[in-house]
């Protein structure tokens, strides 16, 4: 039987095992934590008495290679969201409150209702997102569009931010652009929200695992690797500190930038990233509350009620990072106990801080991006960091590790 070697077992390295074991491939999968999953991970907060995720991982309706990935695993029932692309908005500068309904299809006839606009805008004020789409790969969104209306407050800023991780007025207007290009530009039936229920685990990383079990995939975890030993244009051995491991087949690394560049010196790869930070609160939302709203003039920039909690994330947090956790947690709470008329008591609660959640999805750190192949034949990259077309995703993740798959696959 074939073999390959995985190294990472994030949402990169786990699509590219299920890649290749749906072709006969006999995987091993290692990853230095306790358990696979990544920035993807769930766990049971003793603080919380709950199982929460480390963060709330947002996927839409047209991601087609999240979509494969879990019809492969079987697990399509574990994103839910409506039928059609719905988005809730809070201002808490004057307490307007508007949903944003793109109709299903790609010609956006929802433009003409202004109940489905944003408050305030015209018809006219969305030809800015059609300037989005064309320009420089060196462009920024501002270098594209008039980041300083209605519209891009309360709409634009707040969805590419998010998308990108980064602040849109230097975030890469490819990048933006090909968010829209997958989403938006293909109409609500695309756009619309998923989220991963009860948890990110539950969806894209137990269900997995287990379809690799059954296919002869392995799992190590705790197990961080040290070097590669290379002969001529081959990777041909692992080194995880007790000893080389020989390799005869294909070796996928699906590890963040940093530890890629430990093991390749002199290998391309982002230099700059962006924080995001997270609440969770062990409250059980009532009944008619949003699963999603996004919030603007807040500290908080979306709110989600899952079944026996409340979360909270903020993209492009660096200024976040260092406040007190209890600060946030309090201004978290007060936040989501005015928009969802919440008792103001701090329930139990707990702050996760990513310094390092993503690249920073600048042009230039865009331009740092590398491919898949590496100067050895049977060694290849994957992760959201290397150059999928798309910001830092889940689906930019699943897709990087498909095409790491489809390159190995190459070798016999």
């Amino acid at each position: 039987m074939r073999r390959a070697t995985i190294i990472g077992a994030g949402m990169a390295g786990l699509s590219a095992a299920v890649e290749l074991a749906r072709d006969g491939w006999k995987v091993e999968l290692s990853d230095s934590a306790a358990q696979a999953g990544g920035r993807c991970r769930s766990y049971h907060d003793p603080q919380l008495g709950r199982v929460i995720d480390n963060g709330n991982h947002l996927v839409l309706a047209g991601n087609q290679a999240v979509a494969t990935y879990l019809a492969t695993i079987g697990a399509s029932d574990r994103v839910v969201g409506p039928a059609s692309a719905s988005f809730d908005f809070v201002d808490l500068k004057d307490g307007a409150r508007w949903t944003i309904r793109p109709n299903d299809g790609p010609i956006p006839w929802w433009l003409l209702f202004a109940g489905r606009r944003v408050p305030g805008t015209g018809i006219a004020s969305y030809a800015a997102l059609g300037r989005l789409l064309v320009g420089r790969n060196s462009d920024r969104v501002s270098d594209r569009i008039d980041l300083s209306g209605q519209l891009a407050r309360l709409l634009i800023d707040p969805v590419l931010l998010s998308a990108l991780n980064t602040d849109p007025r230097e975030g890469s207007a490819r990048l933006a652009a090909a968010v829209i290009k997958g989403s938006l530009a293909r109409g609500g039936k695309a756009s619309a929200p998923r989220i991963a229920e009860p948890t990110l685990a539950a969806a894209f990383v137990e269900p997995a695992l287990a379809w690799l079990a059954l296919r002869g995939g392995r799992l190590a975890t705790g197990t961080r690797l040290r070097a590669l030993v290379t002969e001529g244009d081959r990777v041909t051995g692992l080194d995880f500190g007790d000893g080389i491991e020989p390799v005869h087949g294909p070796v996928i690394l699906a590890v963040p930038p940093w530890v890629a560049q430990s093991l390749l010196p002199g290998l391309s790869a982002p230099t700059e990233f962006r924080a995001i930070v997270n609440a969770h609160f062990a409250f059980a939302p009532p009944p008619g509350t949003p699963a999603m709203i996004g919030v603007i003039g807040g500290t908080a920039e979306w709110i989600f009620a899952f079944e026996d909690r409340i979360s909270v994330t903020v993209s492009g947090a660096d200024r976040l990072v260092d406040t007190d956790r209890e600060t946030l947690a309090r201004t978290f709470w007060g936040e989501i106990a005015a928009i969802h008329k919440l008792p103001t008591e701090l329930p139990p609660w707990q702050i996760v801080k990513e310094k390092r959640a993503t690249f920073a999805a600048t042009p230039e750190q865009d331009a740092l991006r590398p491919g898949a192949a590496t100067q050895y034949r049977n060694l290849f990259l994957a992760g959201d960091w290397t150059q999928t077309g798309l910001p830092a995703t889940i689906e930019g993740a699943i897709r990087s590790g498909v095409t790491a798959a489809k390159l190995a696959n190459r070798l016999t």
